[in-house]
């Protein structure tokens, strides 16, 4: 017999050894109103398939949860994608990268048929009677030669690429009435628990609609992102030309000797576009408009602060004099700063910064008076004046950054054609194979997690405690405003998770196995793997990156 408790009760029940996480649920008797869909078995994602030998700490998820989404949203792809092989054998689909709360996907029919409206319904209504049908998940343990015979025959390229240069003796896989596909993490059992999703027409593909986190019974709300879905199809373009639309084609040509090669294209990428933001600016400060303020927000380890200092290098080679400051510096005092519902400060709330303080300097500023400007004190939690003072004199422009920089009511006394508003983020555009697209967030959060560690701020295991605070405070106060902004800025490195898996494994090996925090760690660790890891001898100095994995020529 094993001994189980379960986090959800606060009980302990006695099973037969072998039993599965789904017989051992409803011995378990709380209230949950959505479905469960996986487990944490000592911290560590797990399916309900999965047979428990020994004692253990089981916590249920459901949709809710963010592992319990994920697994929900994982097998939706799988469902998606068994659906489309159904309908039209040798078709091609990917799964491009999540946008508004879902996924854009891309079609590619046998003899180029468009996807349209009819396409669409046909895949809709083969979903649903695979749902219908609950038709089990399987999953398989083998040798990583056998997985790599398995998707040769079938085509599969950009799986047999991955599991080439991933390093391991067996692998997992799973199969749905037969055809196989591989997904990286827990599956929910069967068809039958996906009963919530859509798809709808968007530009050239479709994207799969899940549901909402808040309310599972209905979906997600969707957003127009113009303006975000241009900057990836821009960087996917790239991708193609460099040929590297997946991990496993990364791999492959770092273990030939590219990554120098990628890192100078990515860098020159990036400054191709900070070049062309300073030009913009220029032109506008020299027209009617007479622009002289800029402003420049992100969400959290965007790389703000880098692109901030770039932008005004490349502001003085056009002949302009840039200054700079960031509303961090008007954080009111400490004991001032808002709280959270458990009591902690909320130091992502719009109200943490002091902004008629700050927009009475921005306009004294563009007034042309000398004003001086605060510093903040991390270690005091005290706003202090130092004697930095600020003038615009001809030729300069002030640069604003902070998070909630392009809030309009922070500078909603300055006449909008006055201002230029830039949002800078990290949009993933790689994938680690057809059907698995990387989470936006994740690369964010391992720059935080590296920046942290190393600066002594804070521990892998308290970033991560933090991060879902951080999440939610974007989605309120950041993320609104990323389609009114004049330029997006991608701040997404190609070689990127190579680079940082050097500096993150030994970090995220800190977090103790018993904590919550653990699961996040065992999940960003494992997805770290699939990366052939790079040294960062070759990333310069004046790097996004560097402002990360330090070795920054810039002073922050």
């Amino acid at each position: 017999m094993v001994r189980v408790y379960c986090k959800n009760t606060d009980t302990y029940a006695d099973f037969t050894e072998g039993t599965t996480l789904l017989e051992m649920l409803p011995s378990f008797k709380f209230e949950c109103p959505c479905v469960i869909l996986a487990a944490k078995v000592n911290n560590v994602l797990q399916g309900l398939k999965f047979r428990v030998f020994n004692n253990r700490d089981v916590e249920f998820l459901d949709y809710r949860s963010y592992s319990g989404r994920s697994t929900y949203c994982r097998s939706l792809c799988f469902l998606l994608s068994k659906a489309c092989s159904d309908l039209w054998p040798g078709c091609k689909l990917y799964l491009r990268r999540p946008i508004s709360k879902g996924y854009y996907c891309d079609l590619r029919l046998p003899g180029g048929a468009v996807v349209d409206a009819g396409v669409i319904g046909k895949i809709e209504a083969r979903m649903k009677a695979l749902v219908d049908l609950d038709l089990p998940f399987h999953r398989h343990e083998v040798q990583v030669g056998e997985a790599i015979d398995l998707f040769r025959a079938l085509g599969q390229e950009d799986k047999v690429r991955l599991l080439e240069t991933g390093g391991n003796v067996y692998v997992s896989y799973y199969s749905l009435d037969g055809t196989p596909d591989m997904y990286y993490d827990a599956l929910v059992p069967s068809t039958g628990y996906l009963k919530s999703w859509a798809l709808m027409p968007y530009h050239d593909g479709f994207i799969l609609r899940v549901p909402d986190r808040h309310n599972p019974g209905q979906m997600a709300p969707f957003f127009e992102q113009p303006k975000t879905f241009d900057v990836f199809l821009e960087t996917l373009r790239w991708n193609k030309i460099m040929r590297l639309s997946n991990v496993g084609e990364l791999n492959v040509a770092c273990s030939q000797g590219r990554a120098s090669e990628l890192i100078q294209v990515s860098e020159a990428l990036q400054e191709k576009k900070i070049v062309q933001i300073a030009e913009q600016i220029d032109r506008l400060y020299h027209s009617e408009r007479k622009v002289r303020l800029v402003l420049i927000t992100g969400p959290s380890s965007s790389g703000k602060t880098t692109v901030t200092k770039r932008l005004s290098i490349q502001l003085m080679a056009c002949g302009l004099r840039p200054v700079s400051f960031s509303t961090d510096d008007y954080f009111v005092n400490r004991v001032d700063t808002p709280l959270l519902p458990d009591g902690s400060y909320d130091f992502d709330n719009f109200d943490t910064v002091d902004h008629d303080a700050l927009q009475k300097d921005v306009l004294r500023l563009l007034d042309g008076e000398e004003v001086e400007v605060p510093e903040y004190n991390f270690v005091t939690g005290i706003r202090e004046y130092n004697g930095r003072k600020l003038r615009l004199d001809p030729e300069t422009v002030l640069l604003v950054e902070g998070i909630h920089a392009l809030n309009p009511k922070l500078t909603d006394l300055v006449p909008k054609e006055r201002k230029f508003h830039i949002f800078i983020n990290a949009i993933t555009s790689i994938s680690l194979d057809d059907h698995n697209c990387i989470p936006t967030s994740d690369n964010r959060l391992l720059r935080r997690i590296v920046r942290d560690y190393n600066k002594g701020a804070f521990s892998a295991r308290e970033t991560i405690a933090n991060w879902p605070n951080v999440r939610r405070a974007e989605v309120k106060w950041i993320y609104p405003y990323q389609e009114v902004a004049d330029v997006l800025f991608n701040s997404a490195y190609l070689v990127e998770f190579a680079v940082l898996r050097t500096h993150a494994e030994h970090i995220l090996a800190t977090v103790p196995k018993n904590c919550s925090e653990y699961s996040e760690a065992d999940r960003l660790l494992k997805f770290l793997q699939y990366f052939t890891p790079v040294s960062d001898k070759s990333i310069p100095p004046t790097s996004l990156l560097r402002e990360f994995v330090g070795g920054s020529s810039f002073k922050y």
